[in-house]
């Protein structure tokens, strides 16, 4: 009697559930489960660079920070580089270095001799290499960005195939057996729907990181392009040199070419007027006191060229 009794209580004893994931993990199997594997290694990696990322980018911007200050209070471009001084892992100090290294380079010549100045082309030279070094500096810090842009993009998609491919195989079960219950559907469409969740949790993190990491590195790159320029500014004021015009160079070039003279066609000469010689007398006069005046407005050079 008593082990009937206890028989009875415990069949009208209601069932405790399972927490929801514990249950949804229970019922996963198949293409699934592999999708849920799959999400989990892309989580890993979203968040391993997420959490590079910002590190790097915490020390990028404390690094510049400090070299700002210390640049800045330079006299001369090139006294930073001269005292050997290291910073890695300094973005500005990298793109500094490498216009240094440059100009160092542009002021020596073939035999070893330094040079107080550079040329024009020189300086060129230099402003493109300091460009790519801008380039290849917000390349570095752009490095695995790759990762989060498929998580963003690519879990979603991978939880949605993963449920459709779980309700198909439930529905195609309960096809085949004649049994579409609700007890019979339900784990299988729960077990589907799993694979959504875990897409979404995948990529809603990454979507934030990589929309924060993506303004902070735009911001780092404007700033290296600031500083570049305004670096190439203060080595082109300090060794580009200023070549002097000489007011002199024109004229001495266009005595050089040969001058071409055009000859003035014949005009008929009217018949001498023999009443009045005095005025062209006169004429000619007037005529040579013009040349005289004209030879006294060139600069001596043409005279004596002349």
């Amino acid at each position: 009697m008593n082990t009937l009794q206890l028989l009875a209580a415990a069949g009208s004893a209601p069932v405790v559930p399972k927490p929801t994931f514990q249950y949804v993990w229970e019922q996963l199997e198949g293409p699934g489960l592999a999708i849920i594997v799959v999400l989990v290694l892309f989580s890993t990696c979203a968040w391993a660079v997420m959490a590079t990322k910002a590190w790097q980018l915490r020390r990028a911007r404390k690094y510049n920070r400090y070299f700002d200050s210390e640049f800045r209070g330079q006299k001369r471009v090139l006294a930073m580089f001269e005292r050997r001084i290291s910073a890695e892992g300094c973005p500005l100090f990298n793109v500094y270095q490498e216009g240094c290294m440059a100009l160092e380079e542009r002021l020596r010549d073939k035999e070893g001799n330094r040079h107080r100045y550079v040329s024009l082309k020189s300086m060129e030279h230099i402003k493109g290499l300091i460009e790519s070094s801008v380039a290849r500096e917000s390349v570095a810090l752009e490095s695995g960005l790759i990762l989060l842009a498929i998580a963003v993009s690519g879990a979603p998609f991978m939880g949605l195939l993963g449920t459709v491919w779980g309700v198909m195989e439930v529905f195609s079960r309960a096809a085949q057996v004649g049994n579409a219950s609700l007890t019979t559907v339900a784990p299988g469409v729960a077990a589907a729907l799993a694979t959504t969740v875990a897409g979404l949790l995948v990529a809603i993190p990454s979507m934030f990181g990589y929309n924060w990491l993506v303004h902070n590195l735009r911001v780092a790159t404007v700033e290296m392009d600031n500083f570049a320029q305004e670096l190439a500014a203060k080595i082109e004021a300090e060794y580009l040199q200023d070549v002097p015009v000489n007011a002199r160079e024109p004229l001495k070039t266009m005595a050089a070419e040969p001058e071409i003279r055009v000859e003035p066609k014949p005009q008929s000469q009217p018949e001498p007027n023999p009443i009045a010689p005095a005025a062209a007398d006169e004429t000619k006069v007037e005529f040579d006191d013009a040349n005289d005046v004209q030879r006294d407005l060139l600069p001596p050079e043409t005279e004596a060229q002349s």
